[in-house]
Parts: structure tokens; sequence; C-alpha cells
């Protein structure tokens, strides 16, 4: 598998050579630096820890500083492992991956945390159609309706369709082709939108 970490930028459109508009989400993918590399003979599983989002030193903790100072890595403000990175044995910690691992054409994953709702009602939430508007219920246009059982069970099963908070989840989307990769200012050009807010981190893997 091949991955990197990125930040959303936003989103825009692209025209093809025969004039066909696209929607595109334009990722500030890397430079992640290789913070560790994890062996079958030292952790029992094959992956590297790559770091993320430079900022400043007394933002991290002593040992985290300690950590990626025997690396010989600037201080980073994110780290994620990804297991079984194709290439691993041919890279050393401070090693630096750049977005042109990626190539136009690409088909890539990617997964972020989606844009946090708030408290929503089951119409936004989970698309429910509402209550009838007559026969006097003028007061149950949005609602869920029965949620529960008569005598027997007695109670509500788990796993309902309710009201609650919507969005903030990890949420991952398959299939985006990769339109174009500028590798002079580390941006990746995706068909489509990604999760998240701008500005949030994702993580790109070719699929």
């Amino acid at each position: 598998m091949i991955g990197l970490l990125g930040k959303k930028v936003g989103m825009t459109r692209i025209f093809d050579p025969q004039g066909k508009c696209w929607a595109v989400s334009v990722i500030e993918v890397g430079p992640c630096f290789v913070s560790q590399i994890k062996t079958k003979d030292s952790d029992n599983y094959d992956a590297i820890q790559l770091g993320f989002k430079k900022t400043r030193q007394k933002l991290n903790t002593k040992p985290l500083q300690g950590h990626l100072e025997k690396a010989g890595i600037p201080p980073v403000k994110i780290l994620k492992e990804v297991r079984d990175f194709d290439g691993a044995d041919k890279l050393k910690p401070g090693d630096e991956i750049k977005v042109d691992i990626f190539s136009e054409g690409d088909v890539v994953a990617v997964s972020g945390v989606s844009k946090g709702k708030g408290f929503a009602g089951v119409v936004k939430r989970h698309g429910f159609g509402g209550g009838p508007k007559t026969h006097g219920q003028s007061d149950r246009y949005r609602a869920p309706g029965s949620i529960g059982q008569s005598s027997s069970p007695s109670r509500i099963f788990k796993g309902i369709r309710m009201a609650g908070r919507m969005g903030g989840k990890n949420v991952t989307v398959k299939n985006i082709r990769v339109e174009k990769v500028d590798a002079k200012n580390n941006l990746l050009i995706l068909r489509g939108a990604v999760p998240g807010a701008n500005g949030g981190t994702v993580f790109i893997k070719k699929a």
C-alpha cells in the first residue's frame, strides 16, 4: 500500500480536452517525513510512521520532541502509521516523501473526518419523510414517528435511527481519480469531493 497525509485546500473545477467540466478537490499532500520504521523482527509487523504538518517545537511534548529528534526530522503536528508500505525497505528515518509518488490516472481512497453538523433531527440526519400534514397533526411535520414496540418487549431496540449529533465521524470515499499532480507546489487534484472541511487533514492511499 502507498499512502500519504495531506490537507484539504478546497474545491474548484477543471475542463478536460473534450470541454467537459469536472468538480475537483485540491489537496496539499506532504511533504511527509519518515519518523520511524517498524519491522516484524522488532515490532511483529511491518509499518512506517509518517509525520505531517510542521509546527513549533515547544508545542510538542518532551517525549515527542525526543522521538522526532532521534529520527532527524523537524517538529510535526500529526503522526500516522501506514502498514505494509510499498518500498519501505528502501526508506530510513528522516526521509521525505512527496506527492510525486502519485501519478495522473491513479485511483485512490481518501479518509477524513466529516464536517460536524451539530444536533440534527431525523429528517436532516437520516432523510425521514416526516409525519402526515393533515388530520390535525400540525406539530408532526418533522417527527420520527413511533420508535418502540408495545408491551412486548417494552423497550426500544439499540440502533434505532433518531435525532442526535450529525457528522464529525471518520469517512472514507473510494475510487477517486487523480486528475493532476503538481509536484512543484505539493498539490494533488482529485475528481469529486473528499471528506472534511477546508484545512482538515486527510489520508490518501492508492486503491
